[in-house]
């Protein structure tokens, strides 16, 4: 599946955190307190909620969830296609939510090959303890 293509006159690329942690709460709330009013955000997050999230869709969040898998290996196809997704939305900022950071370097690495390379700019992981 082709990646969309950058918006006409584009000022820059997506900003993308990857937030790694114990929970799915826990990697919630750490969003939750990230984020900026005024931005337009989109989440990726991986595994159910829990009931109590934050995070709920509205005009300037725009929240997707995936079934829990490694994100690079076994659930690259849904990840792929959900990103593309969002990424023509073109939101300011996007964050996704990973449950087991394994492969944390191979997931980053893919997400700077093309042609997210020129859609996204990686910002450093939140890692929570």
């Amino acid at each position: 599946m082709a990646a969309p293509p950058a918006a006409a006159g584009a000022a820059s690329a997506c900003l993308l955190t990857i937030v790694t942690g114990p929970s799915v709460a826990a990697r919630e709330a750490a969003i939750g307190a990230a984020l900026v009013p005024g931005q337009r955000v989109a989440l990726i997050l991986e595994g159910l909620s829990d009931g109590r999230s934050p995070l709920v869709s509205s005009a300037m969040l725009n929240v997707h969830r995936v079934a829990p898998a490694c994100l690079c290996c076994t659930g690259n196809l849904v990840l792929r296609v959900t990103l593309n997704r969002i990424l023509r939305l073109h939101p300011d900022r996007l964050y996704i939510g990973v449950a087991n950071p394994d492969h944390l370097d191979q997931l980053r690495s893919w997400l700077q090959q093309p042609p997210y390379d020129q859609l996204l700019e990686l910002t450093p992981d939140l890692h929570l303890p």
